[in-house]
């Protein structure tokens, strides 16, 4: 049993449902991944199948985190929320991801609670909010996400009328064949959830499997 700085069950399931990694979940309390492990190794798991909190949270495959934030040891994301590094050697996708991967921000409305994710590839419908109206002010008191419809309603347009012209024309859908364009992580993400079979590997047939399935 660890001595120093000890942690509640409590305490680390609440770090669990903030993140996605044992990894992540020692940067949000704020400790070593090996004391963290110590601790998790110590209580029972809330799902079956598991030894234990560790065996429930660990994430090796990397389920569920984007690719370009695999390895990011270094990158601390307080220091371009505090201003010590500028938000723009980022991308304000890569800042938000980044944001919810550390636990900083939940992958939630804000406003109605809204959290649902994509199947395919767990994407959700957020959108920063920046409190003051300043883009540039990524404090973590002025940063928030807010759905596609509470973003509409309470800031302004997502969509200008060109974009919102084209979604609502009334042009045939045409019925020649479609030139899907699926990345390799998408197809294993499809794979896993059993909308497609190991062996489709022609990719129009793929997305008709998957299609029909819904």
């Amino acid at each position: 049993m660890p001595k120093a700085k000890p942690f509640t069950r409590s305490q680390i399931l609440t770090a669990m449902t903030k993140t996605k990694s044992v990894r992540a979940a020692a940067r949000y309390l704020g400790c070593s991944y090996q004391h963290l492990k110590a601790w998790m190794k110590n209580y029972d798991p809330t799902e079956e199948g598991y030894k234990n909190l560790f065996e429930q949270h660990k994430n090796q495959s990397g389920k569920g985190i984007p690719k370009f934030l695999r390895g990011y040891k270094d990158f601390n994301i307080l220091d371009v929320c505090e201003g010590r590094i500028s938000h723009s050697h980022f991308t304000p996708q890569k800042i938000k991801t980044k944001l919810i991967f550390e636990g900083y921000l939940a992958e939630k409305c804000i406003r109605c609670g809204f959290d649902e994710k994509r199947v395919i590839d767990y994407k959700t419908p957020l959108i920063f909010h920046f409190k003051d109206g300043n883009k540039n002010n990524y404090n973590l008191d002025n940063i928030g996400l807010l759905c596609y419809n509470c973003y509409f309603l309470y800031v302004g347009e997502i969509f200008d009328d060109r974009q919102i012209e084209g979604l609502e024309d009334n042009r045939q859908v045409s019925n020649s064949q479609i030139d899907w364009d699926m990345d390799e992580y998408t197809k294993k993400r499809l794979k896993e959830l059993g909308l497609i079979s190991e062996s489709d590997d022609d990719l129009g047939e793929m997305m008709e499997s998957f299609i029909s399935k819904l």
